[in-house]
């Protein structure tokens, strides 16, 4: 059973599937894990017991009438504390929202549960989801599985750290400029950011809603794949045979993307990119001048958005929040509506260069994040130092955010340095497919 701990979900539901594994038993096997586990309350809110028994039961009954929803029924998986969860409080990692407690289940909760997955309970997050590091000093900073004294990266941070702790078979968390696949890479995840508005936001706490994606983080690219299929009531692709690389046509993203990067992300890329050459993909150097005036519209578009949102709150109770948190919102403020209306028209031509720029390539290749972890202990007490770290962390994984694609992070197989792969907007069954061959030339 210790080996239920490690598997895929997907060979889990394999296994369900051919009567060799009970979802009570399974599910009864993660819930003893967590509970036994010395770091469960630095990486769940809330295990909910008595709901991920129930769900299990019903799908081991559903299990033997031959009547299984997905190849997921009965699998136990994770939830940032960002989506509502009837009677599960429900905070968003921030004590300003502390004691609410929704009275039903976001609608991708609701999907999942539909398609027989169990719920475990919520996870810890950066707070408000504003940042990408995942070091949460008002609640919990949930631990990294490669340096327990380093970031575990965020702001879906409990969520990777159920998966990779083997607490959960698979974490649900959100995206807004890195927030699946930085923690993923930094735990050696498979992680999958969603194109804006493909998975509703229904019962999910915003940031910034025009940037605001649903994504699974997960163990294999299968694993993504199936989950994305239960949050939206399907089936999710098949990707038990990925195709060849020859063929494929890669763009290696040179400026912003590979620039200040770490020693060990660097090498990282380079033996990823050799491996893909040696399975047959072309690997295109591109350089896009556009995607320097992008990112230079991150702070109005972000920080004007986000603080739109959250203004009247933060402000009856701003000593509720983590400062850097509070002062990052707060920035957002210097800009005025002609400022966040100018910054997206020059958004939309820059998606138009892009799309040009892109259009001969399968995905669009690039590290994850150009750092490793930072340290926990310098964060709370080096003010530059979490500034710098954050806005690093975030910004190779916010070119996917700011030019409205889909992406994944995959592991390299050096630690805490992730692979990713853009794809075209609306494409993820596309794009899960070339990760699956990617993902086999890794490893």
């Amino acid at each position: 059973m210790q080996d239920w701990l490690t598997m895929t979900a997907a060979d889990l539901g394999r296994g369900i599937a051919a009567g060799e594994i009970g979802p009570v038993a399974l599910t009864r096997c993660y819930l003893d894990a967590i509970d036994a586990h010395p770091l469960k309350d630095r990486i769940y809110t809330q295990v909910t017991h008595c709901r991920a028994m129930a769900e299990a039961e019903a799908a081991e009954q559903r299990a033997r009438l031959g009547l299984r929803r997905s190849l997921l029924d009965g699998v136990p998986i994770s939830w940032k504390d960002l989506f509502d969860s009837a009677g599960t409080a429900t905070e968003s990692g921030s004590d300003l929202l502390k004691g609410r407690v929704p009275d039903q289940d976001a609608a991708v909760l609701s999907n999942a549960t539909l398609m027989g997955s169990v719920c475990l309970g919520k996870t810890h997050m950066s707070e408000l989801a504003f940042s990408g590091l995942g070091f949460n000093p008002v609640k919990e900073t949930p631990p990294c599985v490669n340096d327990q004294k380093a970031a575990p990266g965020g702001s879906s941070s409990g969520a990777a750290a159920s998966v990779a702790y083997g607490l959960a078979a698979g974490g649900i968390g959100s995206d807004t400029g890195g927030s699946v696949r930085i923690p993923s890479a930094w735990n050696d995840l498979v992680g999958l950011k969603t194109t804006s508005g493909r998975i509703t936001l229904e019962g999910v706490v915003p940031l910034c809603l025009k940037f605001d994606t649903v994504g699974p983080l997960a163990r294999s690219v299968e694993d993504a794949g199936l989950l994305l299929g239960v949050l939206e009531g399907t089936a999710g692709p098949d990707l038990r045979n990925p195709g060849s690389l020859k063929g494929c046509r890669f763009a290696d993203l040179q400026n912003v993307a590979q620039n200040d990067l770490d020693q060990n992300v660097a090498a990282a890329h380079r033996e990823a990119m050799d491996r893909l050459k040696d399975a047959g993909a072309e690997i295109v150097p591109l350089e896009l001048p556009a995607l320097d005036d992008a990112m230079g519209l991150s702070p109005i578009l972000y920080t004007t958005e986000a603080y739109g949102l959250w203004k009247d709150v933060i402000e009856a109770a701003p000593q509720l929040m983590y400062a850097e948190i509070l002062e990052r919102f707060r920035s957002g403020a210097q800009f005025g509506g002609p400022d966040y209306v100018a910054a997206w028209a020059k958004l939309e031509q820059c998606r138009m260069a892009w799309d040009q720029a892109v259009a001969g390539f399968d995905a669009v290749l690039s590290p994850v994040s150009p750092i490793l972890p930072p340290n926990l202990d310098r964060l709370q007490s080096d003010h530059d130092y979490y500034v710098r770290s954050n806005l690093m962390a975030l910004r190779n994984t916010r070119i996917g955010n700011l030019m409205g694609l889909c992406g994944l992070s995959l592991p390299t197989g050096i630690p805490s340095c992730g692979l990713q792969v853009l794809g075209q907007p609306d494409c993820e069954e596309a794009l899960l497919r070339i990760g699956a061959a990617i993902e086999a030339a890794l490893a």
